[in-house]
This record gives structure tokens, C-alpha cells and sequence, in this order.
């Protein structure tokens, strides 16, 4: 099954920390943040890669080339223009072939991608949102779900009412006819403009929360949270080498 990365962002959320390079190759821990995200999808079996790109591009190709170095298959999806999350998805279209995983490129959740899979196709889904507990929901934009999982409401930030928790993880599981609700040629968004319609349309459209170590690291709060994070697990790999005597 492949992987779509969305790595075409401009970053100006992360800037003045990131200026010179694509948001996805912010160095966390002395590597590109799309390394973990390539580890992360690697680990679980999701070898066939697509980045789609657009800024400053060719600094990704050159780090990443096919994959092969990073264990894994990359072939390329590159914008002339912004398309946004959902218009890269249709831009990438010829190279969908079946069910397929997408990733924001600035989101990151240790998680096991393949749960989310399982539920989508169980549910017989045409799109899956991977979600995320969080402790303060006044902070952000949520996703709120019926006791079968399929999304009923997303409630702008700074309106949460009563116990919906759950925000998108930028992590989806689609299926091939996604892309007719997606306009060709221009910038579309799948938060804003293609997931409300399918909860206005009734189209199955699902939650699956993955877990809390959900970091949006396309701020400067989330890049330094992103940077903790990945020494927490350095420590904790550490540690288990360390039990086994290795």
C-alpha cells in the first residue's frame, strides 16, 4: 500500500526558526524531520512512498533521492504552485492506485498506522481521519464522532462543547474515489473545504483515534516539542539496548 507524504508547504508557521529549507527538512535530533516520518512508515511495512512536493523541492530529492538509503521507495509528486492537501492529492492522482495511506508533512504520532487501515476498510470507509486526544480542547480545531466512529461535526478552535476531545493527527486512509471530490487545478484544503462536504453529503467518512503523542510541528512550540520527543525515544531505545546488554 503506498504512502503519500504532503511535504509541499511554504513554513511560514515555523519561521524565523526555518528559513532556508522545506518545513519537512527541519532538523530534529540532527536529521530531516521526513526521516522519522520515512522510519515511522518503514517499520510498519509502508515502503512505497510518494512525496508530493512543491518548495524548495530539490533539497528533498537530493537528501532523499529514490529511498533506498532510508529503506524504502520514493517516487515524486512535485506542484508548480500551492495546491494545498487535498488539490496535491489530486495533483498526484495517476499515482493512486488502491487504497492509500496520507501524511501531513509537518504532523508526527507514534502510532501503529496499520490499526487505522484495519478500521477503514472494516468500516467499509471512503476516508479515514486519524485522530488524537488532547487535554485542552479550546486550543484547536476538533473532530467529533458518533458511537460507530463516523464523523458528525469539526468544531472550529475556540468553540468546543462538551466532552469532544479529538483532533485530526495528520494521518488519513482513502480510497481511490476520494480524488472526484476533490476540484482539479486549484488550491483545496481537505480540512476546510473536502471533509465538510462529505459530512454535509453523508459520504462515510470516519474517526480512528490513534493515540496522544500527536506533535504538530509545523510551529515554533510544536518544533521544540518535536525535538523532546525524539530524545525521549533515543532514551528509551538506550534503555532497552542497554536491559538486553547489547
Amino acid at each position: 500500500m503506498k504512502a503519500f507524504i504532503l511535504a509541499g508547504g511554504l513554513g511560514t508557521r515555523l519561521r524565523p526558526l526555518v528559513t532556508d529549507r522545506p518545513k519537512s527538512m527541519a532538523r530534529i535530533g540532527g536529521r530531516p524531520f521526513l526521516a522519522y516520518q520515512l522510519d515511522l512508515l518503514r517499520s510498519q511495512g509502508f515502503t512505497e512512498i510518494v512525496l508530493c512536493t512543491g518548495y524548495l523541492s530539490p533539497a528533498i530529492e537530493e537528501h532523499f533521492s529514490g529511498g533506498g538509503d532510508f529503506g524504502v521507495q520514493i517516487t515524486y509528486s512535485v506542484e508548480e504552485k500551492p495546491l494545498g492537501t487535498a488539490g496535491a492529492i489530486r495533483y498526484a492522482a495517476h499515482l493512486v492506485d488502491g487504497t492509500f495511506l496520507v501524511l501531513n508533512g509537518d504532523t508526527y504520532i507514534q502510532a501503529d498506522l496499520r490499526d487505522l487501515i484495519h478500521f477503514h476498510q472494516c468500516r467499509d470507509a471512503l476516508a479515514t481521519i486519524g485522530l488524537s486526544q488532547v487535554a485542552d480542547p479550546s486550543r484547536s480545531g476538533l473532530v467529533q464522532v458518533d458511537h460507530a466512529g463516523q464523523v458528525v461535526r469539526f468544531m472550529e478552535k475556540g468553540t468546543a462543547q462538551g466532552e469532544c476531545h479529538t483532533v485530526s493527527a495528520g494521518v488519513y486512509a482513502f480510497e481511490p474515489e476520494i480524488l472526484n471530490f476533490i476540484p482539479s487545478d486549484r488550491n483545496v484544503s481537505l480540512e476546510l473545504e473536502v471533509f465538510p462536504h462529505l459530512v454535509e453529503v453523508k459520504a462515510p467518512l470516519y474517526g480512528y483515534t490513534l493515540g496522544e503523542s500527536f506533535v504538530d510541528m509545523g510551529t515554533p512550540e510544536g518544533y521544540w516539542r518535536m525535538q523532546e520527543a525524539i530524545e525521549q525515544l533515543r532514551c528509551r531505545e538506550r534503555r532497552r539496548l542497554s536491559a538486553e546488554g547489547l
